[in-house]
């Protein structure tokens, strides 16, 4: 079985996977452009998403896992949680 029958297996089995992880991964690119990091920090950050949309070409499950991991870290560059940005409602 070649890589891309693989590869196309799972497309099946989780239809729409690669839009949603190519919408998260754009989001990603956007938030990494507006962190109030040093230059050298920006690009380690840059270099890290584009390795992950290079495992996202051959295994969309990996890239996925590896996306979740990223946005984890890059919820640690915010200064304020997202809880708390969120106004209480009624």
């Amino acid at each position: 079985m070649a890589a891309d029958d693989r590869l196309n297996h799972f497309r099946e089995s989780f239809p729409g996977l690669d839009g949603i992880l190519a919408r998260r991964l754009r989001d990603a690119h956007r938030r990494v452009r507006v962190l109030p990091v040093a230059a050298e920090e920006r690009i380690r950050l840059v270099k890290r998403l584009l390795v992950i949309c290079d495992v996202a070409k051959r295994d969309i499950y990996h890239a996925n896992e590896r996306l979740v991991a990223f946005l984890s870290e890059l919820d640690g560059y915010s200064d304020t949680p997202s809880e708390r940005n969120m106004a209480s409602g009624d």
